[in-house]
């Protein structure tokens, strides 16, 4: 019965390893990298060029949070038009009707939230 387990350990085991020593490679050569180099501008916290001026555990508005997640569901739905364009002629009518229903939906929901100031930053 072991002898059916021991590829998956052998393989589990390996990965482990190999991502162990990658990991901790990259860790210390990094590091080195940056030492020999001196460079400030890299060591700093930012890259930017100027310093933080305020603290980075300020809480953001929630609007920019709800503005983010509509941009995701709205995108990922747009998204979904893509396939069907391409397979419109082979889907006929029944696709027709049920991306009908589907857009039908999407425009509802994007007239509610934007009725409900969802989309405003004010």
């Amino acid at each position: 019965m072991l002898a059916n387990y021991l590829p998956i350990l052998m393989f589990l085991g390996v990965s482990t390893a190999l991502a162990t020593v990658l990991m901790t490679l990259g860790f210390f050569l990094g590091h080195l990298g940056t030492r020999l180099r001196g460079d400030t501008q890299k060591l700093s916290p930012y890259e930017c060029g100027f310093e933080a001026f305020e603290d980075m555990r300020a809480r953001f508005d929630v609007r920019y949070y709800l503005v983010a997640i509509l941009f995701i569901v709205f995108d990922l739905e747009i998204a979904f038009l893509f396939p069907w364009a391409v397979s419109l002629r082979h889907i006929g009518t029944f696709g027709l009707v049920a991306m009908g229903i589907f857009l039908t939906i999407l425009v509802v929901g994007f007239i509610y939230e934007w009725k409900k100031g969802a989309l405003e930053w004010d």
